[in-house]
């Protein structure tokens, strides 16, 4: 869990009692369609997707190897556009910016954590931190620089170089500069799928505090049942379609819906 209060963000919010009456939509997509080839090679891996994920909640997105997971995540990401259908982020159609437009909206508005870190190897983990705020010409918060770094226990690492951390400390420094920003949502393709089950349980908690310590909202792809748990809900995707939705879940329902799916 997150190490310290964050005391200079909002009080955490109650997820159970506040769930209708904070229900906003922070990230939208609607009739996504993605096809990849042409004439008899087409392969549709999205098929008129619906799906909204509201402010400070955490969403797994889990299905068989070809559902269109990792597709849809890195559409509502603006990391790939649609075939057909449209993303909504924070307010802003995806579809109606620009390329200049869309990288900034993703600079400021979107945070990833990947599977295989993406750490700058010559650059400290305060530098990777901070890496996005100085890509994009904004000064560096110095006090939110040091609560996030403290928050992801890294307090004494900030000057060390990813080969001179552990894969569990090189993705606290992955999560830390994906919320350095301050984004809208913060987006994760398999970020424990390189990490043993310690890391990746602590990677997974964190991930959860910043939901519920600092009003995070979170969209996670991932192929592992007990990774899952942790979410508030997790959307399953079956050829390309949603297939069914589990809020609060648990590792039966996870399992059953995954065998319902499996080819």
């Amino acid at each position: 869990m997150i190490a310290h209060p964050l005391t200079t963000i909002p009080s955490p919010v109650d997820r159970t009692a506040a769930a209708p009456a904070a229900a906003r939509a922070v990230v939208r997509a609607h009739a996504l369609t993605k096809r990849f080839g042409v004439g008899t090679s087409v392969v549709e891996a999205l098929r008129g997707v619906d799906v909204s994920f509201f402010g400070g909640t955490f969403t797994a997105i889990m299905g068989p190897s070809g559902s269109g997971k990792s597709t849809l995540l890195h559409i509502l990401a603006g990391l790939d556009r649609p075939t057909a259908g449209w993303v909504e982020i924070a307010g802003a159609r995806l579809d109606r910016l620009n390329d200049r437009e869309l990288t900034l909206l993703r600079r400021r508005q979107v945070g990833f954590v990947f599977q295989s870190y993406n750490l700058l190897p010559v650059l400290t983990a305060e530098e990777n931190i901070t890496l996005p705020l100085r890509i994009g010409g904004t000064a560096v918060d110095h006090a939110w620089l040091d609560t996030l770094i403290e928050a992801v226990g890294l307090g004494d690492r900030r000057a060390h170089r990813p080969s001179e951390m552990s894969g569990g400390q090189q993705q606290r420094v992955a999560v830390a500069r994906a919320l350095i920003t301050r984004p809208a949502v913060v987006f994760g393709d398999e970020p424990t799928g390189n990490l043993d089950s310690v890391s990746s349980r602590e990677i997974l908690e964190l991930m959860r505090s910043a939901v519920d310590d600092l009003g995070q909202t979170i969209v996670m792809v991932t192929h592992d049942p007990s990774a899952a748990t942790i979410a508030d809900r997790v959307v399953f995707l079956a050829d390309g379609r949603i297939s069914g939705v589990e809020e609060r879940p648990t590792i039966d329902a996870i399992l059953d819906r995954l065998r319902i799916d499996a080819p």
